[in-house]
């Protein structure tokens, strides 16, 4: 196991959809298990997992947080083949019961403590979670509208006219 200090895990905690979340990748090294694994023992036991426990990020997330190098780029040697999923502080507690091992509740324990202190300093100024939530809103808009003028800037390539003379023939 990766023994990470509470600054290190507080690092890997993002906020999206007015969640905070961590990454599915983020916690299989925590817990020391391949995050296919993870993933496999949640679709296995799905019905603990309801969607305010964990879900998986849209195409516009994805790109936004690639973008930001949160979420390592798809370069075709082995890279992600499925979105990322996020889970809440609900869902991290519930993958104790999941991973059944000690190291999944040491982890658990390591993780839970995390969120609480930043619970905690969230709550002593009251309008940091406000600034908080602007901010996501205000760079979730921006992205979506980077992406909509990217599609709109796709330059197309003109076909070859077909009645050129074939080489080698």
């Amino acid at each position: 196991m990766k023994n990470l200090s509470e600054l290190e895990i507080n690092q890997k905690i993002y906020m999206i959809r007015g969640h905070h979340v961590m990454f599915d990748r983020d916690l299989a090294v925590l817990y020391g298990v391949e995050t296919r694994v993870l993933n496999q023992s949640v679709k296995r036991n799905i019905g603990r997992f309801p969607s305010d426990f964990m879900f998986q990020l849209t195409e516009i997330e994805e790109e936004s947080l690639r973008s930001q190098d949160v979420i390592s780029k798809e370069d075709g040697k082995g890279g992600r083949r499925y979105p990322a999923t996020a889970f809440t502080e609900l869902g991290i507690a519930m993958l104790s019961s999941v991973l059944n091992s000690e190291q999944a509740v040491q982890t658990n324990i390591r993780i839970m403590r995390t969120f609480f202190e930043l619970r905690s300093w969230v709550s002593r100024d009251p309008k940091l979670a406000e600034r908080m939530n602007k901010l996501e809103k205000d760079s979730n808009y921006l992205f979506e509208v980077v992406f909509l003028r990217l599609d709109q800037l796709e330059i197309k390539v003109p076909l070859l006219p077909t009645d050129r003379k074939k080489i080698g023939i």
